[in-house]
């Protein structure tokens, strides 16, 4: 009997299959099994067509990672150069040129301090070995105590099970509990549900004496603290206050606790800056990166680390201080090409500059939002956006879980055309960086007569 093509594929055979094949991640597949499944076959720009013809603007850079639009001939030809040469070789005890070549570009362009590269191939594993190169650093100067981790609540780092460990969002992780490691959790400054102020900077400075109480009860036993600057993603977009992230240093540096800060969301000029951390002059001990690291188009992510933390595992064959950590795709040339070119992006067109047009007109058709009476809080930063909804403004009481309004909204967004996830009740808004004043305009007013028509 012959093999079926791809090209004998029907439209329902593909619906179809998705549905008696396919487990889709944090998706209930229940109520995904009764409708008709969106299926990409091809996208240019910030533009997404589906097996219809139906065309959407991928409102939330296909998981947060696109940066400068799909099917960027630049980086396209760096990927079919690259595989004209080889597509993968190992990096245990070798090494190709791809991986040389971004090692060096990134350290160039990360915060200074940061001179060493660790490659993996998501997020989630790049805190994995956040953690651990912490866990080991310690063990290694000798603080043998040191082997747990401060986190803020609302913070999410990936699913694996060292980065549940440190993560902070019940209804994702709190099944897990029995396998993690012991995190302490800081109190978020989720400004717009603050128990400790109504304005920011109450808030910023409460929590920051929260955290500190957190880390001066702990610091011999803490190893590090983990968080994401600026935003937490998957936590609701809580955008921090101005000073919160220089404040969390300076009190790790006083108790003698590593920062590692998360930018697997924030990196790569999300935030408006190339790193969360620039804005307020950071270095963090240990620097994770991903998503956007080659624009979306391959797995890829990067641990990156100062010379002190480095050179304590360096050491005699027989003392065994490597760190005994990798994967089998660790610096694989066809994902550090499509890097080094998307990174070249940023370079030749001035990619950052031209953030502030778009960063100032999101503001302006965020500010039309909040005439909608479900609308509870609107957060920005650069080119990231949550909205929360709510159903009443004056109690901010939320919509309950069981009602599924941010899943509606963007089911409605669907319909006009844009692409769009809730996390619960807020609405992410994040756009690849390509996207031009047009279609961002075009975005916002999709979202506020979905906004409308589903709320009210």
């Amino acid at each position: 009997m012959r093999k079926q093509t791809y090209e004998d594929i029907s439209k329902e055979q593909v619906e179809n299959w998705d549905k008696k094949y396919l487990w889709h991640p944090f998706t209930q597949m229940r109520d995904f099994a009764r409708e008709e499944p969106l299926i990409i076959v091809d996208g240019k720009g910030v533009i997404l067509r589906d097996i219809n013809g139906k065309e959407y603007i991928d409102g939330i850079s296909s998981m947060w990672c696109n940066i400068h639009g799909h099917r960027r001939e630049e980086i396209d030809n760096a990927i079919k150069d690259q595989l004209d040469k080889v597509a993968h070789t190992t990096l245990l005890g070798m090494s190709n040129i791809p991986s040389v070549k971004l090692a060096k570009r990134l350290v160039e362009i990360t915060p200074e301090g940061l001179n060493k590269v660790f490659y993996s191939d998501n997020g989630s594993n790049a805190i994995e070995i956040a953690i651990k190169m912490a866990f080991q650093y310690w063990q290694y100067k000798g603080y043998k105590e040191k082997i747990n981790y401060a986190t803020l609540q609302y913070g999410y780092h990936g699913d694996s099970l060292g980065a549940v460990g440190v993560s902070g969002i019940d209804i994702f992780h709190s099944v897990f509990k029995p396998l993690l490691l012991k995190s302490f959790i800081a109190p978020s400054p989720y400004c717009y549900r603050c128990p400790y102020g109504k304005d920011k900077t109450s808030c910023s400075l409460e929590c920051l004496e929260k955290l500190e109480e957190v880390l001066s009860q702990n610091s011999d036993t803490l190893a590090a603290m983990v968080m994401e600057p600026l935003v937490q993603g998957a936590g609701g977009m809580i955008v921090h206050p101005d000073g919160y992230l220089s404040g969390v240093k300076d009190l790790c540096k006083r108790y003698n606790t590593l920062l590692i800060a998360d930018e697997v969301l924030v990196g790569f000029g999300r935030t408006g800056k190339m790193f969360a951390c620039e804005h307020e002059e950071v270095t963090p001990d240990i620097l994770t990166v991903s998503k956007g690291l080659n624009g979306g188009y391959m797995p890829l992510a990067a641990t990156l680390t100062t010379d002190e933390i480095y050179n304590a595992f360096l050491g005699k064959h027989s003392e065994q201080k490597t760190f005994f950590h990798g994967h089998t795709y660790t610096g694989n040339p066809l994902a550090c090409a499509a890097a080094l070119a998307n990174i070249n992006i940023f370079e030749k067109e001035n990619v950052l500059g031209g953030l502030v047009p778009k960063i100032r007109g999101l503001q302006e058709k965020l500010e039309q939002l909040k005439q909608v009476k479900s609308v509870g809080d609107v957060r920005q930063c650069g080119l990231i956006a949550g909205v929360e909804l709510v159903k009443n403004r004056e109690t901010k009481e939320p919509y309950s879980w069981e009602e599924k309004t941010g899943i509606k909204v963007c089911l409605e967004a669907r319909k006009r055309g844009l692409i769009i996830r809730p996390l619960n009740n807020v609405l992410v808004i994040m756009p690849p960086l390509s996207i031009n004043i047009s279609q961002l305009n075009n975005m916002m007013e999709i979202i506020y007569e979905s906004l409308v028509c589903a709320t009210g």
